[in-house]
């Protein structure tokens, strides 16, 4: 039998811990597991957080927690908590009650028939405001004809995986974290299964939609460099239709002679090239800055304290 290991990354989840460690608690004791740990990362919360979570290390043996020294984002959470798991399988959630656990045991069957992946998908998005849902079918849309990879839509970060996938996950050293796209890069043979997301426990979400609009931006530009390819043809086609425009003028002036240039026109022209030039300056300094990043080679996260890893070593 495996040992499992659930890792829940937690930005201001006070109040909704207890309940869902007396989820999970009952969800795990009905499975086929050799042993089972829970590995709580807190992002550097403002609330009580982790004195709760403390809280609950100090009652249940099985639970692990890491605080980080400040807010470091949900992606460097995740890859903190999967570096930190030591299971057989690994499954990956939510600590709003916003994912199930009593959704585990099918997760759990579905590796034991052979996959190596098992994302839970959302039915629907129909909780979610009209422009979120909108912009949300968007993203999906032109990611998948952009990108190297294809996503599942409504596939969030509810996710079973296998030790192998995990070990080829942490295994890749970039900074600029997409995890969706990160585990359909990776292969290996994955499923899904549909759930319908439960309300928060507590709390309110922390993903404003700027906050959305620049992770899209984030996995656009990690998965994809057809935005850099498409300036390129912008600007071939636009020295195209100048030449041609150039060589209209010059056959113009040779049969009817010099005319006044009008202002207008000019006009029009220089800030129509000029928002061009703009525009694609601003898609070459997302990708430097995002080159510039990776080459400062700093820790993606750093770790503040960690309770209940000492006590399982022993």
């Amino acid at each position: 039998m495996p040992r499992l290991s659930v890792v829940i990354p937690l930005y201001n989840e006070s109040g909704s811990l207890g309940p869902l460690h007396e989820r999970l608690k009952a969800v795990i004791a009905t499975l086929p597991v050799a042993g089972h740990e829970v590995v709580f990362v807190d992002d550097g919360s403002r609330d009580t957080t982790f004195a709760e979570v403390a809280a609950l290390c100090a009652i249940d043996p099985a639970l692990r927690a890491i605080r980080f020294a400040r807010n470091f984002g949900k992606e460097a959470a995740m890859a903190a908590g999967l570096r930190a798991a030591d299971g057989d399988v690994i499954v990956l959630m939510d600590g709003d009650l916003q994912h199930p656990p009593e959704l585990i045991p099918e997760m759990l069957a579905r590796w034991q028939a052979g996959a190596k992946m098992v994302t839970a998908v959302r039915r629907s998005r129909d909780t979610d405001p009209w422009l979120r849902r909108q912009l949300s079918r968007g993203f999906y849309g032109v990611f998948k004809r952009v990108s190297e990879v294809a996503l599942a839509e409504g596939g969030g970060d509810f996710r079973l995986f296998d030790r192998a996938v995990v070990d080829a996950i942490n295994s890749l050293p970039e900074r600029t974290r997409f995890m969706k796209g990160i585990t359909s890069w990776v292969g290996f043979r994955q499923e899904e299964i549909d759930f319908d997301p439960a309300e928060r426990a507590a709390g309110a979400s922390a993903w404003s939609l700027l906050r959305l609009l620049r992770y899209a931006i984030d996995g656009l530009s990690a998965f994809s460099t057809l935005p850099l390819r498409v300036w390129s043809l912008v600007g071939i086609g636009m020295a195209m239709i100048s030449g041609l425009y150039g060589g209209w003028l010059v056959l113009r002036t040779i049969i009817w002679g010099i005319d006044v240039p009008g202002y207008a026109s000019v006009m029009v022209s220089v800030l129509f090239m000029s928002g061009i030039q703009l525009i694609s300056l601003g898609v070459l300094g997302e990708y430097v800055g995002r080159i510039f990043t990776e080459v400062k080679a700093r820790p993606l996260y750093l770790v503040a304290e960690r309770k209940g890893f000492d006590e399982a070593r022993k």
